[in-house]
């Protein structure tokens, strides 16, 4: 038999790739994790908000992170392998859980209560964020240039959310702040412990989820509802769905640069705008698209940037 064209020979062992190539294939690797991430949180926030006037966030919160809880629990002891860890107990970790759980608490309701597109335009400025998160508190180099980026990335999120305005949604500020929680999410996911899988980090994610929607229930005076079976049906779907781009999300920010990684991100505000189009016939006006590509060149010139850095001597 024939080795495969690039497998090392029989009994010989394989040729280390180059310390560069090697780089550049685990950030590939991870842009590509992200942009799956990005479609399946994408497609479950289409589906949440069909429940709007049916279930209420609170009850969609603690379901949905009760569920994968168990689901990602259940399949840890089926692995054989412990539901705790040492590593868990790391403060970063902590942060990581914390900032999952308040950030379900506010992005839940936005995503009910405020167009799908809009939030999902105020979503996109993450990646500055985590890119200014990173060169604060990381240690990461960022130049004047992309600061000024990371600035005007800002002002695009302005434009979208225009405050003030005779079109301004208050309910959109939900979304702002769900979107600083993941920020800190993603930062404090680099740096992690090495034991520490993606299956173990999302069953701590979604945990967070119980208490943030039984607290959601207490603030908002709300009772849960029994769902129809079409309504669980769609929850089962989110859960599944979720699932996935969790673990995906992981995998996602462990792997290369923090910050070409999350700059792929951007993919998610195409799959909205089509999912928000087809499901719900949104149609951003041309002050909100304006905004998001005000915020996507920002993060694509970042990109840029670093890459010609790195290419530089």
């Amino acid at each position: 038999m024939t080795a495969r064209p690039g497998a090392p020979l029989p009994g010989t062992a394989p040729t280390p790739l180059p310390e560069g190539d090697a780089d550049r294939r685990t950030t590939l690797r991870g842009c590509a994790l992200m942009v799956g991430a990005m479609a399946c949180f994408a497609l479950e926030d289409a589906l949440i908000k069909t429940l709007q006037g049916a279930i209420p966030a609170a009850q969609i919160l603690w379901v949905l992170g009760g569920g994968g809880a168990l689901v990602l629990a259940a399949w840890l002891r089926a692995t054989g392998r412990p539901l705790w860890l040492p590593g868990l107990a790391h403060r970063r970790v902590v942060l990581r859980t914390v900032a999952d759980g308040i950030g379900g608490a506010m992005f839940v309701p936005a995503l009910l209560l405020a167009p799908l597109a809009t939030v999902s335009a105020v979503i996109q400025a993450t990646p500055l964020v985590v890119a200014m998160g990173a060169a604060l508190f990381l240690g990461m180099r960022v130049g004047p240039r992309r600061w000024a980026a990371i600035l005007v990335g800002f002002a695009g999120v302005l434009l979208i959310l225009r405050p003030g305005g005779d079109s301004f949604d208050p309910y959109v500020l939900l979304a702002v702040g769900g979107m600083l929680m993941l920020s800190v999410r993603d930062l404090a996911t680099k740096g992690l412990p090495p034991d520490l899988s993606g299956a173990h980090l999302s069953m701590l994610a979604f945990a967070a989820f119980v208490p943030a929607g039984v607290a959601l229930h207490l603030a908002l005076g709300v009772a849960p509802v029994r769902p129809s079976g079409g309504e669980a049906a769609t929850l089962a779907a989110c859960l599944a769905i979720g699932l996935l781009g969790y673990v995906t999300i992981v995998a996602a920010t462990r792997e290369g640069d923090i910050a070409v990684i999350s700059s792929f991100r951007y993919s998610r505000m195409l799959f909205a705008l089509v999912l928000a189009a087809l499901m719900f016939g949104e149609r951003p006006d041309r002050w909100t698209l304006a905004g998001v590509g005000i915020v996507i060149a920002a993060g694509l010139y970042t990109l840029i940037r670093e890459a010609r850095l790195r290419a530089s001597p």
